[in-house]
């Protein structure tokens, strides 16, 4: 195990799950239909919770949580933005959401590669917002 790869990949996650529940929060109440509403709100719980138990982790080993790089928040602030302004239909909701699940499970695949010294649970944790990213662009597909 080695420290800095825990922290960092951690630390990732962390941005992670924030950057997630802001993109949903961005297009909840743009959404028309109940179903994808309650399956958007649950996904926002579930990470939430998942980023809980990443900020435990990183209390235990004394270190900060991370934002959401900026430059990648607000490019994504744009995009979702001007696709909603242009078509708010629950369908280009689920497209732009999609869009956001696939770059974070490759970005977390990234540092799951990047920091492959880190401890099993950090290396849990992070599986656990792959599978998370993975069953929400799973379930998005009937909205496409």
């Amino acid at each position: 195990m080695n420290y800095h790869d825990t922290v960092s990949l951690l630390r990732e996650c962390d941005a992670g799950t924030k950057m997630a529940v802001s993109s949903i929060d961005e297009v909840l109440s743009k959404v028309s239909s109940p179903d994808l509403k309650q399956l958007l709100t649950e996904s926002k719980k579930h990470h939430e919770k998942l980023g809980n138990d990443i900020h435990s982790l990183l209390e235990k080993h004394k270190s900060d949580e991370k934002e959401p790089e900026p430059i990648a928040k607000g490019m994504a602030w744009l995009k979702t933005n001007v696709k909603i302004t242009l078509d708010d239909s629950d369908a280009a909701i689920a497209d732009l959401l999609t869009d956001g699940c696939n770059m974070g499970t490759k970005s977390l695949h990234k540092y799951l590669n990047q920091y492959n010294e880190a401890d099993h649970s950090a290396k849990q944790l992070c599986n656990r917002l792959v599978d998370l990213e993975e069953q929400l662009c799973k379930d998005l597909h009937s909205y496409l």
